[in-house]
């Protein structure tokens, strides 16, 4: 599969920042605000669950961040996987149709948003130009971990049964649907460990995918991606794949980014791209977020300035976080 577009992948994001003023603003959490509109999210399928019960509440949330100022969304498809899909007794087709329809719901929401924007219908967020800043939807790959469901894309430990084969295969399909979807670009996050970042980067080129893609990983500590490998050497995978416009960091506490930021610059040119969750930590076994004890980060809008100065070109939130959050985000980055 080939899928031939005019601009190459960095330029197409570097015209998108200079549009947006030189840096862009990411929408924020997913399911937390699923289930503040009254989702049940209790399933392996997480927030994916939505594309079946209640595709009107992905909309709407979409929607709330378009409003807070995002000028990029990303699609519900983080832990719809064509393999999560058939043990819940869907076909490979309709699994397919399922993550077709993740993207069909965000480009609904963008048609919508700039339909009552231009008509004057919608409250617009002041913070955003809506001549000049493009809005673009990104097609979500969640790691293999995410597809297993017992927390283990907060840990990179995939046991040594899993192989950068295995994962190529796991994912090759998806990433070839999610690629002829109409999204503008994909987003590949949360990757816990050096061996997927190099399964995607292979797969982008085996594939020919020529939309932009980002590489987005989870982060321990100010140095190391959760799995332990050194995020500098998972930059440099990236680096090194044409297809990748921009290599960062998400679901990782406000407080490792500064650092992480630095580190990654050793490795790349490419954009930085940084959403944080809100400093609290993931519980696999209850399935909740707790509080970190200690260092007190859940409010990181302070953090954004600095995060710019440092490099990054692209802001946004990734667990717990909410279209406050963003449209705080918003304000600052407009205020830089």
């Amino acid at each position: 599969m080939v899928l031939k577009r005019v601009d190459h992948p960095s330029s197409m994001m570097t015209n998108f920042l200079r549009r947006c003023g030189g840096s862009a603003v990411l929408d924020g959490g997913l399911a937390t605000e699923l289930e503040r509109h009254g989702a049940d999210l209790n399933d392996p399928l997480w927030s994916a669950k939505c594309l079946l019960s209640s595709p009107h509440l992905i909309r709407r949330v979409h929607l709330d961040y378009l409003d807070a100022g995002a000028n990029i969304i990303i699609s519900s498809s983080y832990q719809a996987t064509l393999q999560g899909f058939e043990a819940k007794g869907i076909s490979r087709k309709e699994g397919e149709a399922l993550l077709e329809k993740s993207v069909k719901i965000a480009c609904e929401a963008r048609d919508i948003y700039k339909e009552r924007a231009t008509k004057g219908l919608w409250d617009v967020s002041a913070t955003r130009d809506h001549e000049q800043a493009p809005i673009l939807v990104a097609a979500s790959v969640g790691s293999y971990g995410a597809y297993l469901a017992d927390g283990s894309e907060y840990s990179g430990n995939y046991g040594d049964r899993v192989s950068l084969d295995s994962l190529k295969d796991f994912h090759r399909r998806r990433v070839q649907v999610l690629a002829a979807s109409g999204a503008d670009l994909i987003a590949f996050e949360t990757i816990p460990n050096k061996l997927e970042a190099k399964a995607y980067a292979e797969l982008l080129e085996e594939e020919g995918v020529e939309i932009p893609a980002w590489f987005s990983f989870s982060c321990k500590d100010g140095a190391n991606v959760v799995s332990g490998d050194p995020i500098e050497e998972c930059a440099a995978i990236a680096d090194s794949c044409e297809q990748v416009f921009g290599v960062g960091i998400n679901c990782t506490a406000p407080r490792f980014v500064h650092q992480l930021i630095q580190s990654i610059q050793k490795a790349t040119n490419k954009a930085i791209l940084i959403y944080p969750n809100s400093g609290e930590t993931y519980d696999a076994n209850t399935k909740e977020w707790v509080k970190s004890s200690g260092v007190s980060d859940v409010d990181f809008v302070s953090y954004v300035k600095k995060w710019r100065e440092a490099g990054a070109s692209l802001v946004g939130g990734c667990c717990r976080t909410t279209p406050n959050t963003i449209r705080a985000i918003s304000k600052a980055l407009s205020n830089n």
